[in-house]
Parts: structure tokens; C-alpha cells; sequence
């Protein structure tokens, strides 16, 4: 490896809230990259466990690391500007500190963007899923009878395929510096991350999919992915949000329809959940879209009765 102050810099901003168990191993992670030039911030947005003592304890043990201990919890989006508008990385990893970086993970990414042209603002790969205990599941992305990796990953020019079909696992990503700093970074408006700035950044930049497994994602019951399409759920809301900005940055009718895809699935979920407010909004933008199926008809029949009698 070349000389270290040769190296571009990589901003991890390790975001918390109440992973007070998984926080040895996510910070252990950090100290077993094989990358030497890192630059560490140790976020907590407001947990009410123990986070913040172990996180002190490795911000005293590596003086170098830096710290936002945030006194009542924010979000992730508005937690993770809190660190990524005081860094310098070239190129920043966003690590929810319930997961586990593999040792080379960013020492492979640097060396895979370094391939790279500057079109290219985001780079994501496979990972493990493994239980709250910490044993494997399975990997995200798995080859089917044909040999082809489900979900399909895509490299390029992306927006399409974004705005259709969920195929990224936002903890494998890295991302160009200079991309999130041109999206202002993420939109503390959402209650989530990830689709809005796929969205976003896909419209000007190029995504590249590295097939390797370098990071280790932890399922467990409080982890957002599992929380949506209750009743009220803030993340369907946020969802309703970007693709009312992916409808604004649709340039083709293919782009259209590749979104009616995306919001048809979503509407059919809240619907099915008794997310009404969430399907009323999603049914109205599907409208405005174009391309209004049987289904959704049935469906905006089903939300108007509801809102008849009162629910």
C-alpha cells in the first residue's frame, strides 16, 4: 500500500442511537481496517442507554476520534450532517453502529474507487445478514437457479433502476464526497436516508456495484427495516416524499413508468397495513403519474369508503 499521507482520506461517521450491545464489535470493526488513513466520527443521536459511556471510552482510548454526543435524538439524517459537515474525507462511509465492518472493507472501496472516473459518486456491495446475536443468515445478494444475483445489482447510470426496484443495501455503501456535498448531504426533512439519496444522486452520478462481501448487517427487531408500514409509520410518509422528488426529476416516459412501479408497490403496502393517510398520498401521485392499473383503482375505491365513514 502506498504511503499513507498519499492516501485519500476516509470519513466514517459511526451513528448511534441505543446500540449500546452491538457497540464494542461495530468500533472494534473500526479499529481492525487494514486502511490507514481514517478519519472517525463517533456520532450518538440522544440514546437513553449506555451508548454514550462505551462510546466515551473508545473516544478516550483513540484521542484522534471525534465526537457528537447529541443531548435528545434527532434522526439519522440530521444526526449524520452533524458529523459530515465538520469532515474532510474524500470519500465517507455512513455506519449504523449495530453492524460490522469487515477488515478490508475500506481498504477494497478506496482501491475500487480509485478505478473510477469522478462520474462515479457512490459505490455498494454484498454483505452478510446476520442475527442479533451476531450468526450469519445469508448473504443480500444471492444467486438464483440461473446463477444471476437476486436482487439484481446494477452499475452505471442507475436512476432507473432505482426508482423501480429496491437493490442497494445502503451499510456496503461509500460515497464520493463531492456527490453529497452537491445534495447539500441528506435531507433532515425524512425520517430515513437511503432511497432519497439514491434518488438524488442517480440523476447525476453513476453507481458501481463491487461483488465482494465487506461488511456484516445485523437484523434485529428495532432496526428500521423492519418497522415499516404500521399505522402512522413515518418512514412510508418520508417514502411518499421522494417519490414526489423522483416524479420532479423524471425525464422519460420510461422513468415515469419505472416510478408508477415503485409507488404502485408502495400504495399496495399501505394499504394493506391500514397506513390510509400514507395510500391516500401514494394513490393521488400514482395519478399524477399516469398509468392507473385495475388494482389501484380498486384501491383509491376502497380509501374513498374509508374516508366516507369516518377512518
Amino acid at each position: 500500500m502506498s504511503s499513507p499521507d498519499s492516501l485519500p482520506l476516509v470519513t466514517i461517521v459511526a451513528l448511534c442511537h441505543n446500540h449500546a450491545r452491538f457497540l464494542e464489535p461495530a468500533l472494534d470493526s473500526i479499529l481492525a481496517q487494514t486502511y490507514p488513513r481514517l478519519e472517525v466520527f463517533l456520532v450518538d443521536d440522544g440514546s437513553t442507554d449506555d451508548s454514550v459511556a462505551v462510546l466515551r471510552k473508545y473516544a478516550a482510548a483513540q484521542p484522534a476520534w471525534k465526537t457528537v454526543f447529541l443531548p435528545k435524538n434527532v434522526g439519522n439524517c440530521a444526526a449524520f450532517n452533524r458529523a459530515f459537515f465538520q469532515s474532510q474525507g474524500e470519500y465517507i462511509i455512513d455506519f449504523a453502529t449495530d453492524d460490522i465492518l469487515l477488515p478490508e472493507r475500506v481498504a477494497r472501496q478506496v482501491a475500487q474507487f480509485q478505478q473510477l472516473d469522478a462520474s462515479y459518486g457512490m459505490l455498494y456491495g454484498n454483505l452478510e445478514l446476520i442475527t442479533e446475536a451476531g450468526e450469519f443468515q445469508r448473504h443480500f445478494h444471492r444467486p438464483d437457479r440461473a446463477g444471476q444475483l437476486q436482487p439484481r445489482p446494477a452499475s452505471g447510470w442507475v436512476f432507473e433502476d432505482v426508482l423501480q426496484r429496491f437493490f442497494i443495501s445502503a451499510p456496503s455503501m461509500m460515497m464520493r464526497r463531492a456527490t453529497l456535498q452537491a445534495l447539500g448531504g441528506y435531507d433532515e426533512t425524512l425520517a430515513y436516508e437511503d432511497f432519497d439519496f439514491w434518488v438524488r444522486a442517480s440523476r447525476s452520478w453513476q453507481f458501481y456495484y463491487q461483488n465482494e462481501v465487506l461488511t456484516r448487517k445485523r437484523l434485529h427487531p428495532r432496526s428500521k427495516s423492519v418497522q415499516g408500514y404500521r399505522p402512522n409509520d413515518p418512514l412510508l410518509a418520508s417514502t411518499s416524499v421522494v417519490c414526489r422528488k423522483a416524479l420532479a426529476l423524471c425525464r422519460t416516459s420510461a422513468e415515469r413508468a419505472a416510478l408508477a412501479v415503485r409507488v404502485r408497490w408502495e400504495l399496495r403496502q399501505a394499504a394493506r397495513f391500514g397506513s390510509l393517510p400514507q395510500a391516500r398520498d401514494l394513490y393521488g401521485l400514482l395519478r399524477e403519474i399516469g398509468g392507473m392499473r385495475l388494482p389501484e383503482h380498486a384501491i383509491g375505491a376502497y380509501l374513498e369508503l374509508r374516508r366516507l365513514v369516518g377512518h
